[in-house]
């Protein structure tokens, strides 16, 4: 296909919402709608043909779906510590389910999804520090749920103490607007319905948004607000990365400018 215009994109998408219910032709039937919506544009994966296209995105949600959108990968800071299979893991880690079986037996996990105003079950949550410019991971050990880790906050006890992390994991604002900046610098974002017929997936394109400039105020107050959440998933054989990821319909308020088709 040739290149799009940025109008011209806009008017493919309104075309394709008119069709109403579309059978995805992905294999296995389980295409994603971003996918298939693609495979009707007839463009590349993640290669969006417009001029400037390094400044333009094209992203898709479900619509109803209670999945976090992943946003973007990143460690936290500083790097240098590699706290995650350094610190995280070791310091605060718990024995991966399948150790023995699947992995060795002294394998460790330590997975979380974390936000702020909120405190996991394990005592972790995240803190928006306006005057040092840094989201933080917090630790509290009060917070521990004793009725299911009583076990692991004995050994957290015994091994490092009861305080916050030390060093405390961060991420600046300058290098989470870089990174987000880079990523999300301007969208298009469309929402699609779904639904089976006869068995086979379809998906309909209902709402077509054009997100311009992203706001870095915008997306730490979505941090602060707990609409962003970070999201741990290591154990000692691999580090899958840190994510940040976004409550339904968030991507929306991350920006200056919106318009709806």
């Amino acid at each position: 296909m040739e290149d799009f215009t940025k109008e011209g994109l806009i008017q493919s998408l309104i075309e394709i919402r008119d069709k109403g219910w579309i059978k995805t032709k992905r294999k296995n039937n389980d295409g994603g709608a971003g996918n298939t919506l693609e495979d009707l544009l007839g463009i590349e994966e993640n290669n969006l043909p417009l001029p400037n296209a390094a400044e333009w995105e094209l992203k898709t949600q479900k619509k109803g779906t209670t999945a976090l959108v992943t946003i973007f990968h990143m460690e936290p800071s500083p790097t240098a510590y590699r706290f995650v299979p350094s610190i995280l893991l070791p310091n605060y880690g718990w024995a991966h389910q399948r150790a023995g079986k699947k992995y060795p037996s002294n394998e460790m996990s330590f997975r979380q999804t974390i936000r702020t105003g909120q405190f996991s079950n394990r005592g972790f949550s995240i803190n928006v520090d306006h005057n040092e410019r840094k989201v933080l991971v917090e630790f509290n050990f009060n917070k521990i749920d004793q009725t299911i880790h009583s076990e692991w906050a004995k050994a957290i006890t015994k091994n490092i103490g009861k305080g916050n992390i030390t060093p405390q994991p961060y991420w600046g604002f300058d290098d989470l607007f870089h990174k987000a900046g880079v990523k999300l610098h301007n969208c298009f974002f469309v929402q699609a319905a779904t639904k089976r017929i006869n068995g086979d997936l379809h998906f309909s394109y209902e709402d077509i948004y054009m997100l311009k400039d992203f706001s870095l105020e915008r997306f730490i107050n979505a941090i602060a607000d707990g609409n962003i959440y970070i999201d741990f998933d290591a154990r000692t054989g691999h580090n899958h990365g840190t994510k940040f990821r976004l409550r339904k319909n968030a991507l929306i308020d991350l920006y200056a400018e919106t318009k709806e088709y």
